[in-house]
């Protein structure tokens, strides 16, 4: 029996192999299926994904529509009850995450888990520090969104909800988990820890241009859903992350 499904979409990212051996290392799950969604890549990382084929139950290896639309292909292949995401320059904390994912989706009947995450230099200093902090679909309203590589979905949200929505190429995820936990009914538990390192960067803060327009596109994401709030969020939202830098700071000193 699969109890959870992990995705991983990659292209020409060999530090696939930190996600990958992550997964291999979770302690206490009887069943993990993982899935990789490759756009294509050669050399270095076709490497490490052959180094890890007896990790992998499915490899999917063909040209896509960017990032969103790999992870649509393999959630559509998934069997998993549970359904995570894990990206390429993602790895989970310790050994015990997905453990600690389960448990609270057992314990509390949630349809959706999530928790904090940390951005790591390429020294493994802690330098942005996203605490989540218990569940309240009204926080949407202060630019608020758990961190989605720490988001878990049961396979029946996805059902009811559809995948990603492809006209949002940068802020797909924030439109998804604004669809399934304000626009819907979608309950949620919340792992009170760190449970995914991310590495500095990413797609929606690659340049000022990408940060414009992920906000335009949460501006959408609003309008879209009929919810009001859609003009003062893509402003206070940004603002959130000042405090996850503060926070690393402290962390750093302590």
């Amino acid at each position: 029996m699969t109890e959870i499904s992990i995705i991983t979409p990659v292209f020409e990212d060999p530090r696939v192999e930190h996600a990958l051996e992550s997964i291999r290392a979770q302690r206490d799950v009887s069943g993990v299926e993982t899935i990789v969604v490759d756009g294509g890549s050669t050399g270095e990382t076709r490497q490490v994904l052959g180094a890890h084929d007896d990790l992998i139950n499915t490899l999917i290896s063909e040209p896509d529509d960017g990032v969103y639309d790999a992870m649509n292909k393999g959630i559509d292949r998934a069997s998993g009850d549970i359904i995570g995401i894990l990206n390429a320059d993602d790895r989970y904390q310790d050994p015990t995450v997905l453990r600690r994912v389960l448990d609270s989706l057992s314990a509390s009947g949630a349809s959706l888990c999530y928790g904090d995450l940390v951005y790591v230099d390429d020294a493994e200093s802690v330098v942005r520090y996203w605490k989540s902090g218990a569940y309240n679909p009204n926080r949407f309203y202060f630019g608020w969104m758990p961190p989605h590589p720490t988001v878990f979905v049961r396979q029946t949200v996805y059902d009811r909800y559809g995948t990603f929505d492809l006209n949002y190429r940068i802020a797909a995820d924030y439109e998804f988990l604004l669809r399934v936990l304000l626009a819907g009914d979608v309950s949620a538990t919340y792992v009170d820890d760190v449970l995914v390192r991310m590495a500095t960067g990413g797609q929606s803060n690659a340049s000022v241009r990408n940060i414009f327009d992920a906000n335009i596109e949460v501006y959408r994401a609003w309008r879209k859903h009929d919810l009001r709030g859609g003009l003062h969020v893509p402003v206070v939202k940004p603002l959130r992350k000042f405090s996850q830098y503060l926070r690393a700071a402290v962390v750093s000193r302590s």
